[in-house]
C-alpha cells in the first residue's frame, strides 16, 4: 500500500522559498513556475492550486501537494 504525505502551499508563508522568492507583495507568473517546478524536482505533485492574479493581481496562492512517502 503506498504511503502518502502532504504539504500546504501558502506563498504568504514562503519566505524561505528560494532565498525569499516569495516574500514581494506582489509574485509575477514567472516566479510562481519557478517556485512549483522546484518543488516538483523535490518529488512534490500539486494536487490543487487556487490563484489570486484574476481577483486581486497579488500573485498569491495556496494548494496542496503530495509526493510518495520513503
Amino acid at each position: 500500500m503506498d504511503k502518502w504525505e502532504y504539504q500546504l502551499l501558502d506563498s504568504k508563508k514562503l519566505a524561505s522559498a528560494e532565498g525569499g522568492l516569495l516574500t514581494k507583495k506582489k509574485v509575477s507568473l514567472e516566479e510562481a513556475e519557478k517556485y512549483l517546478n522546484k518543488l516538483g524536482e523535490e518529488g512534490w505533485e500539486i494536487i490543487d492550486i487556487d490563484f489570486d492574479f484574476l481577483i486581486h493581481d497579488t500573485g498569491a496562492f495556496v494548494g496542496v501537494a503530495k509526493r510518495r512517502k520513503n
